[in-house]
């Protein structure tokens, strides 16, 4: 892991270091909408195609119904059904209390204007499946677009080697009360959801996390069907002073990196000790780690940045503008109004990122790739949509009337004008 010092970087080079561009993004996005033309062109035998060359499985059919998943949930062992328990309940609450309904306000006697959320009626998400399997992404996305009230809700998921889906998905299911998960995985499941297919509604929007041909096909369909936020690999950002414990931020940056192999797990320290302490802590902790390959290489391609204060470590984490941003000190409090861009941040020393990421009750699908500077997190809001409303009274038309008769004359919109003249009119000649 390489260190810099953050005295000697230029403006150029933070831009530089902060960039999350891979050198094959050209060769990715050239795949993908080979992928995405297939599956509009030959819709479930695409997806039966790719399962074979992708997931190594032959489908017979797309999906599995509820009578079967009921059966599979069966099997989930009992402390993983608890866990998965304890997790739905923190984030529905956590969740729950976004619902906020809005009051009317008269702008001016007469005039109310108001607005109301409609849930979006039919929504996407994508469960990945890959090298990890994610029940936590299924509570993430299916809490939140139960409670926001969406009227159908299409999940699609990988194929397990068996041509399921694992028990832990399928129990899931159960809670949130999804009667089918589709199996299709990578760029050829968003294209399903964007085109639909015979097996596959077309939704209105997806959501979900994903490997980069997810990210990227997402990014090509926008111009068909809305998507939560632009996203990439995951990303974490410790901001850590002398106060900070080394083996626990060793941990945290490991906890990011054993996702993949282009994840990043940056930490911005203004103890020069602390750093080495945490070097020496991750390859320790990376002897032990299962998926130790996957993690040294997400390491190699991190860094670490030496600040001499926490203010200029924050305006390093502000540029890099980190899906995760944990804040390892005692003065964590300071710190918290220096903030600007970050999709989720975990305060102090005995918060780790693994709480969040299961089962505190935010939600862990984020902004990657320095999106946290304009994008939030999954929420109750992203499956809604909110609609204005407006009522004139006759004492309303009167008062407004004579300045939206000024400003669509002003504008040369003389019809615009007109809708308002004719109904003053109307009210002085009844």
């Amino acid at each position: 892991m390489k260190i810099y010092s953050y005295r000697d970087l230029s403006q150029q080079k933070i831009e530089e270091i902060c960039s999350r561009q891979i050198a094959d993004d050209q060769l990715v996005e050239t795949r993908v909408k080979d992928i995405i033309a297939t599956v509009k062109n030959e819709g479930d035998n695409a997806l039966k195609a790719f399962a074979s060359q992708f997931d190594k499985v032959k489908l017979e059919q797309l999906y599995i119904g509820k009578e079967e998943l009921d059966t599979l949930a069966k099997a989930i062992p009992q402390p993983v059904k608890n866990a998965i328990d304890v997790a739905y309940q923190n984030i529905y609450k956590f969740h729950q209390a976004q619902l906020k309904t809005e009051a009317k306000i008269e702008t001016m006697p007469g005039v109310n204007c108001w607005r109301e959320a409609r849930p979006i009626e039919r929504v996407g998400l994508y469960i990945p499946g890959g090298t990890a399997v994610l029940p936590s992404t299924f509570l993430m996305l299916g809490i939140p677009a139960k409670i926001a009230g969406c009227h159908e809700i299409i999940v699609c998921s990988p194929p397990q080697n068996d041509g399921k889906v694992n028990t832990y998905l399928a129990y899931v299911a159960m809670r949130l009360g999804i009667e089918k998960i589709y199996l299709a995985g990578g760029a050829q499941a968003v294209a399903a959801m964007a085109y639909g297919t015979a097996s596959i509604p077309k939704v209105s929007k997806i959501f979900g996390p994903g490997n980069r041909y997810v990210t990227e096909a997402k990014k090509q369909l926008q111009n068909l069907v809305a998507i939560d936020m632009p996203a990439g690999p995951s990303e974490v950002l410790v901001i850590a002073d002398e106060t900070a414990n080394s083996s626990f931020v060793a941990a945290d940056l490991l906890a990011q990196a054993e996702h993949g192999p282009d994840s990043q797990a940056i930490l911005v320290s203004t103890s020069k000790d602390l750093i080495n302490a945490t070097l020496i802590a991750i390859e320790q902790q990376l002897a032990d780690l299962p998926r130790r390959d996957i993690a040294t290489q997400a390491i190699a391609n991190s860094y670490a940045v030496l600040a001499e204060t926490l203010e200029e470590a924050m305006a390093f984490s502000n540029a890099y503008a980190p899906e995760h941003l944990i804040l390892a000190t005692e003065n964590f409090e300071a710190l918290i109004p220096l903030i600007v861009n970050a999709g989720s941040v975990f305060l102090g020393n005995l918060t780790p990122e693994s709480a969040g990421d299961y089962a505190s009750g935010t939600n862990h699908t984020l902004p990657t790739s320095g999106f946290a500077k304009a994008f939030s997190g999954v929420s109750v809001d992203t499956f809604l949509k909110k609609i204005t409303f407006q009522h004139l009274s006759q004492q309303g038309l009167a008062n407004i009337g004579q300045t939206v008769e000024s400003l669509a004359e002003a504008e040369g919109l003389q019809a615009h004008k007109n809708a308002v003249t004719i109904r003053l009119e109307k009210i002085k000649n009844p």
